[in-house]
């Protein structure tokens, strides 16, 4: 199997650290490294760039810098490796919070960066995918929601069973070429409209 090389950004101001995230990065054959210094505009950079991971170093954060990249991983939505010099347990919590995929304290040194690039890919997979799966958890339940309302709405008003409002329902749908919850959802809204006490 042939991995992709993967674009990555590292940000740091300190020129002597960044290049030894970079090093570790090359020796590990990631050829596509950007190494941004300024923090200054860094939102426009990650749009310009639109690297796979982002690594970001940060030698001695106060709150105000901590929270600033917090808020920029929420934002991204790729997968972050943090490395910091020195921590807290709410510094951690709200790394944890804003999706960071691995926060690593006092631990940047050159042969630990794909080890640890890997592991917060690893991470940012495994949520991700666990995201998509809740949401699409969801949306079944609201579906499975309407379409109850809708069965009882045909049940009520045309005197059907609760298998035959189903199997109007579904029929109705194949006949549009629609998805069943859609149908559902069209009566419900109908049925509101006509009778607003259905809603």
């Amino acid at each position: 199997m042939i991995r992709k090389s993967l674009t990555v950004l590292v940000i740091d101001e300190n020129h002597i650290r960044a290049s030894i995230i970079e090093a570790g990065l090359r020796e590990a054959g990631h050829e596509q490294v950007t190494v941004v210094h300024d923090v200054a505009g860094i939102a426009r950079r990650i749009a310009e760039i639109e690297p796979d991971v982002i690594v970001i170093d940060l030698e001695n954060p106060n709150r105000d810098m901590l929270e600033n990249m917090f808020q920029l991983s929420r934002v991204v939505k790729r997968p972050i490796a943090m490395f910091v010099d020195r921590s807290d347990q709410a510094s951690i919590e709200a790394a944890v919070e804003a999706g960071v995929s691995a926060y690593v304290v006092d631990g940047l040194r050159q042969e630990r960066v794909k080890p640890i690039l890997d592991m917060a890919i690893s991470r940012f997979n495994a949520f991700s995918r666990m995201a998509r799966e809740l949401e699409e958890a969801r949306s079944e339940l609201e579906d499975r929601k309407v379409i109850d309302r809708a069965k009882g709405i045909l049940m009520r008003s045309r005197g059907l069973s609760e298998d035959a409002a189903y199997t109007l329902l579904r029929k109705t749908a194949m006949n549009q070429n629609r998805k069943i919850s859609e149908i559902a959802q069209s009566l419900v809204t109908a049925a509101g409209l006509l009778d607003p006490g259905e809603s």
